[in-house]
């Protein structure tokens, strides 16, 4: 659709007094009566704002230029690559930590108030560290000259980068300030021993060449065996860039909000959807003893094989590949029987209407959904309450700071 669309505001500048925070990283504000999307703001602010983008007749996209009144968590940007027209790898460089907290606390009480209908208290909560030096995984993008970088906000140009303050720094050192020919984007990840691997892609996605660079090496080597991740006090392993919760202190946080809000007894069972390399699934194991049983569920074959692995001394513990989906479930559950606890970590798009559906009639006695968007979260939580249960717990963690992410466990049990 083309600017002519709306109201052909590119570039156009004005000044508004900005409304409350929205999901997704802005900030809304109204001209002309017209809704304005405003990024690099505050609620309660004066600004001047660019037009960005007028491609519906409803809303336009605008960054914030001028500040004219500021908030009082407002702050100087400490990553001198953030701000308007610039990299677009984080929302809220520009606001203090615990105005950061407040705005994704705010995030998700609309998004359960609007979508599911539930007015809740919520509280994000920080992990330890600070709000930089936190991703310990990274997708970095490469321009044509092979230098890389991240992409500006819904753009495919790429903003080159000598640093990036929220990476750890030995990841960010390893691909940064290098050049990357005939790749499209380099993976990075650090393990919790200090070995950094990289993995390059084609312009199509397609992983090509992975290394390994170990602490103190000065030359990368071929991968030998999974990277170590640590988490509720053991070691995990992972595909080298493969998934696991960015932040260092993430998965100890969710693993315990899990594991309280499941509260599994010995005996019972659990089922453990889009498990992954089996972090959920094991850690709740121990509590449901030798008599339990433990079935994880999950769709990449490499990451069935790092569960296979960590699980492998909890006979207790199964890891079963196949797709999560409302088919898939429902001839599995007559095979795992019913279970007690079902646990469940689905991608952004959320479990969906169908999963949903289907684990609400599983008999369980409680679901324990690990979120990373809150929309998703609330319209399952919706549909969770069309089926007789209610979302009796909730947590939210910090657990991507200077981003309008945030992560939640939502405790669903039937009403």
């Amino acid at each position: 659709m083309s600017a002519d669309a709306g109201g052909g505001w590119v570039g156009r500048r004005f000044e508004v007094t900005v409304g409350p925070v929205a999901h997704g990283g802005h900030c809304v504000a109204r001209h002309e009566g017209r809704v304005v999307f405003v990024r690099h703001t505050l609620p309660g602010e004066r600004v001047v704002v660019e037009v960005t983008e007028d491609r519906q007749k409803g809303f336009c996209r605008a960054d914030a230029v001028e500040v004219l009144e500021a908030s009082p968590d407002r702050v100087e940007r400490p990553c001198p690559y953030s701000g308007p027209g610039r990299c677009g790898g984080c929302d809220w460089q520009h606001v203090a930590h615990e105005g950061q907290l407040r705005l994704k606390a705010a995030v998700v009480r609309e998004q359960l108030s609007r979508l599911a209908g539930i007015d809740l208290p919520v509280v994000v909560e920080a992990l330890p560290g600070g709000p930089l030096r936190w991703r310990s995984r990274a997708r970095f993008a490469v321009e044509r000259t092979g230098e890389p970088g991240l992409r500006r906000h819904r753009s495919h140009d790429v903003v080159v980068l000598d640093d990036c303050p929220i990476t750890v720094e030995p990841a960010a050192r390893a691909v940064l300030g290098r050049r990357w020919l005939d790749s499209g984007a380099v993976d990075v990840a650090i393990d919790s021993a200090g070995v950094v691997t990289t993995t390059t892609l084609d312009r199509r996605g397609r992983p090509q060449e992975t290394q390994v660079l170990r602490p103190g090496a000065d030359v990368p080597e071929e991968p030998a065996g999974r990277a170590q991740r640590s988490a509720g006090g053991r070691d995990w392993e992972v595909e080298g860039t493969g998934f696991w919760q960015v932040h260092p202190a993430a998965a100890d946080a969710l693993v315990g909000a899990v594991t309280g809000f499941a509260a599994v007894q010995p005996g019972e069972t659990v089922l453990d959807l889009y498990a992954g390399a089996g972090l959920f699934g094991g850690a709740l194991a121990p509590g449901v003893g030798a008599a339990g049983r433990v079935v994880c569920v999950e769709y990449d074959e490499a990451a069935c094989a790092a569960a296979d692995a960590n699980l492998a001394e909890l006979p207790q513990a199964e890891v079963w590949q196949g797709e999560v989906d409302a088919a898939g479930l429902t001839d599995l559950l007559p095979d795992v029987g019913r279970p007690d606890v079902v646990v469940l970590d689905p991608p952004r798009a959320g479990a969906g209407r169908e999963v949903s559906r289907v684990l609400a009639g599983s008999g369980a006695r409680a679901v324990v959904y690990v979120a990373c968007d809150p929309a998703s979260l609330a319209r399952d939580v919706a549909a969770f309450a069309d089926a007789g249960w209610r979302l009796a717990q909730l947590r939210a963690f910090d657990c991507f700071p200077m981003t309008a992410h945030v992560e939640c466990v939502a405790l669903l049990v039937p009403a």
